[in-house]
């Protein structure tokens, strides 16, 4: 059914263009516009390939002949017509998933992905691999597929293939971490987790930079923490949150408060930084701020606080930074339904809102 579909598509897409060319010889379609050279080249190929004593390799180099005149002439029209109509009666060439990249490549450059998808998917489920040219038919597929492809499940299988497959033709330490994301993206939380930790295990993955994704170390390490503690520092709200801290400021209880701290990423940094620099994750105690100063906090939140995000401006931690805005969040973290949404207290901005 589906193959009936993309032919009709794909019918439709090319047919104003057939429509304008004129037929000459048996399978070949031929517009009027192209030189009488060309035309000529094309019918004595397809001459020869019409003839019974034409085979093996010889008939290979006759019909790339012909597509690659059509290729360079930009004939997508009759390239598709001829190749697809080869392949249909021809089930037994060891070279019609050649032919069918060639089909997918025609659709690509008409910018018809959909349907060079499809063809790059049927390369792969229905055809041996085939070296060409010392290159692996499925491998040029899988990364055509990468790029096209708008479906995370699509995209977790072509990954995991070329993982598995081709490990020595990939950064395997980049395909990790990009298949994590897929994960993410279809709710598959378990798999994801178990990508990032892949991706960490590389020995390259401090150092890999990866486009798109420049702090793709950090986050990563920072969400394999956060999976692999015990996560009790969290509260079930923002209120209750804010509460024990200011409780704890006011009765000077520093080893409260160094409970009520995430143990795992947080940060001390002044606003002008971010979060993933390096010298922005801190981990000290309270106590040494709070012997001899007197710590005041806002009765209310700051007013920038969010549904997800909040900021509680205190006071008098420190003769060279005397104010720090306390940072709360929302847990983001589906992995695990009993912490996703609670609140931890996740860092310290030093100085005044920027």
């Amino acid at each position: 059914m589906i193959r009936k579909v993309f032919r009709f598509a794909a019918a439709a897409f090319f047919s104003i263009i057939i429509m304008s060319c004129a037929k000459d010889r048996k399978g070949a379609i031929l517009p009027e516009a192209f030189s009488k050279q060309y035309k000529n080249t094309q019918n004595l190929l397809i001459s020869l390939l019409e003839k019974k004593e034409t085979k093996g390799e010889t008939r290979y180099a006759v019909v790339n002949r012909i597509a690659n005149n059509m290729l360079s002439v930009k004939d997508y029209a009759s390239l598709v017509h001829f190749l697809t109509n080869w392949v249909e009666l021809h089930e037994d060439d060891s070279y019609n998933a050649y032919w069918l990249l060639m089909t997918a490549y025609a659709y690509l450059e008409n910018e018809a992905e959909p349907i060079a998808e499809y063809y790059f998917e049927r390369i792969i489920n229905n055809y041996n691999d085939l070296i060409v040219q010392g290159k692996s038919i499925h491998f040029i597929c899988l990364q055509h597929l990468i790029q096209i492809s708008s479906s995370p499940a699509n995209r977790i299988s072509y990954f995991n293939q070329l993982i598995s497959r081709f490990p020595n033709n990939v950064s395997t330490t980049e395909l990790f971490y990009r298949l994590a994301l897929e994960y993410e993206k279809e709710g598959e939380w378990n798999q994801a987790i178990r990508s990032y930790t892949q991706f960490l295990d590389q020995d390259d993955a401090s150092t890999l930079q990866i486009s798109g994704y420049p702090n793709a170390y950090l986050n990563a390490k920072q969400l394999i923490d956060f999976s692999n503690s015990a996560k009790d520092w969290t509260f079930e709200t923002l209120d209750a949150l804010v509460a024990a801290v200011k409780s704890g400021i006011s009765s000077y209880n520093y080893r409260a408060l160094d409970r009520y701290k995430s143990k795992v990423n947080f940060f001390a940094m002044s606003w002008r930084q971010v979060e993933t620099d390096i010298n922005a994750q801190e981990s000290f105690s309270m106590r040494s701020f709070m012997r001899g100063n007197r710590i005041r906090y806002s009765a209310e939140l700051d007013p920038s606080s969010s549904p997800t995000e909040a900021y509680l401006r205190t006071t008098g931690w420190s003769n060279y930074v005397n104010v720090w805005y306390l940072y709360f969040r929302k847990v983001n973290f589906p992995a695990d339904p009993e912490i996703h949404g609670r609140w931890e207290w996740a860092g310290i901005y030093f100085g005044e809102k920027l």
